[in-house]
């Protein structure tokens, strides 16, 4: 209905225009729609021009703009994608696009992309609203910190509260605030012309946890043990990575569980998770690659196993990345 309501408001104007030029009374030097850089211009209701579909494009990746299809007109579905947006990022909601609510959006006078080279190159806090806050809040929830249903580029109290338990997580004086240890840790490094984000994935224990935990081919399984005189599943995983990567790990599989971020594809390192006696994930193992894992088997101990195997492959549950 939002779309139908706007096309309708287009073709009023299409059929005002259309009126007046027959009269004569409109001379037209220009094309009615113009393709400036978005963020040149204030953009407010009523206005025609090429800068408000891309307004509409970003507002509808940011999930404000409702309609199935962008078009060149700001009516009143792009006014109301516009102050709830403004709402939401602490802006006047006067549904009139100028240089806050430009710069809210990501975009620079004269620019007509997002700007994130500049990540890294500035400190983040609380109460900030920028481009590369949004970049923070997207690194953090691969991570598994940041829990806000969408990402924005507005600092409140959910980015704040993710910085700070990241920062816990690594060591770093959890302040909430994103400096240079922070965004080292994040894995962020700029350089004197631009700032990159490494690879999602750079786990610097990946291997060390592996060859450590193929030292204890072998160890019997022990109900309950978590030393290389016996181990069980969850005593295993957390003896390993605690020996090879300094990260202490909760004692039970289920709780394991809820730790990481969860991922598709294991890669080696990361942790893989079973349904076996019980609800939910009960048996869990080290994925080594070529889809195998190694962990503390009831029936021959410390062994590898293949992800394919008859009884394991209909009982995974998924694989997180601690």
């Amino acid at each position: 209905m939002g779309y139908i309501k706007e096309l309708g408001e287009i073709q009023n104007v299409k059929k005002l225009v259309t009126s007046v030029v027959m009269a004569g009374t409109l001379l037209v030097s220009s094309p009615l729609v113009s393709s400036a850089a978005l963020g040149d211009q204030t953009l407010k209701s009523g206005m025609t021009h090429s800068d408000v579909k891309q307004l509409q494009e970003v507002l509808k990746k940011k999930g404000y703009f409702k309609n199935s299809r962008t078009t060149t007109y700001f009516g009143t579905v792009t006014k109301s994608a516009v102050v709830n947006f403004q709402k939401k990022n602490r802006l006047s909601p006067d549904g009139i696009v100028g240089k806050n609510t430009l710069k809210a959006l990501g975009f620079a006078k004269g620019s007509s992309t997002v700007n994130s080279s500049s990540f890294g190159k500035r400190t983040l806090k609380s109460g900030m609203t920028h481009s590369d806050v949004k970049q923070l809040q997207e690194i953090l929830k691969k991570k598994g910190f940041f829990k806000g249903s969408r990402t924005t580029a507005y600092f409140g109290s959910i980015t704040k509260s993710a910085v700070i338990n990241f920062q816990k997580r690594h060591g770093l004086t959890p302040d909430g605030i994103v400096g240079k240890n922070t965004f080292r840790a994040l894995g962020s490094s700029t350089t004197a012309g631009s700032s990159v984000v490494k690879a999602a994935y750079t786990s610097p224990s990946t291997t060390s946890v592996v060859t450590t935990a193929k030292k204890y081919m072998g160890v019997p399984y022990v109900w309950g043990g978590s030393t290389p005189s016996g181990f069980d599943c969850s005593g295993f995983i957390k003896y390993v990575f605690e020996k090879s990567a300094n990260i202490s790990l909760p004692r039970t599989v289920a709780e394991i569980y809820k730790k990481g971020v969860r991922v598709s594809t294991p890669q080696v390192g990361d942790l893989v998770f079973f349904e076996t006696y019980k609800p939910g994930a009960s048996h869990a193992g080290i994925y080594i690659g070529n889809r195998q894992f190694i962990h503390a088997s009831s029936s021959n101990g410390v062994s590898i196993s293949s992800m394919d195997n008859s009884y394991w492959s209909p009982r995974y549950l998924g694989a997180k990345r601690i």
